[in-house]
């Protein structure tokens, strides 16, 4: 893992189910219960605990609207929690796409924050099924976090986990690494 921008964010290219931090963020479904991608995976890998919490989530608020965040339980994963939110779909990029996926990463971060957590990685949020372009959700997630770190004291460490090497290589290229 090597480290970039002021020590506190760092890169890496592997299974973010695998990540042993505070917190690893999952690119979820508005109904919290799992589906495909990193949120099937997180949730295969952290077992009946994660679902079981989601549920307790859901049924107290209904769901996670697009662009906000909850925090849940890790189960069985390295993480200590996960924090849970929904990226938007891609439709074009005058949907507000840009604005929700922004959010989607400051609105995570303030979770953690909130809940003393200092490490925190994340997936690469809606670049997936959702289609939004990789180039521009790299753009859009190394600016909201560099956003909120300037400002918060709370966490020290953002972890990007790529899964797939264009992803790995659009944020090398972007950090200027």
């Amino acid at each position: 893992m090597k480290k970039l921008l002021a020590d506190k964010i760092s890169l890496l290219k592997g299974d973010i189910t695998k990540v042993k931090c505070d917190a690893i963020v999952n690119a979820a479904n508005s109904s919290l219960l799992g589906g495909g991608g990193v949120d099937g995976a997180i949730h295969r890998q952290a077992g009946p605990e994660l679902l079981e919490d989601c549920r307790r989530v859901r049924n107290a608020q209904g769901g996670c609207p697009t662009g906000k965040a909850v925090i849940t339980v890790a189960g069985k994963l390295p993480a200590k929690y996960v924090i849970h939110t929904v990226g938007p779909v891609w439709r074009g990029g005058a949907s507000g796409e840009e604005s929700l996926l922004r959010d989607c990463y400051l609105n995570s971060l303030s979770l953690a924050s909130e809940n003393g957590l200092e490490t925190v990685a994340f997936p690469n949020i809606s670049t997936g099924i959702y289609g939004y372009p990789k180039d521009k959700a790299c753009a859009v997630a190394v600016s909201a976090v560099n956003e909120f770190l300037a400002s918060d004291t709370i966490v020290k460490e953002v972890v990007f986990v790529c899964f797939d090497d264009e992803n790995f290589r659009l944020y090398q290229d972007f950090i200027g690494n």
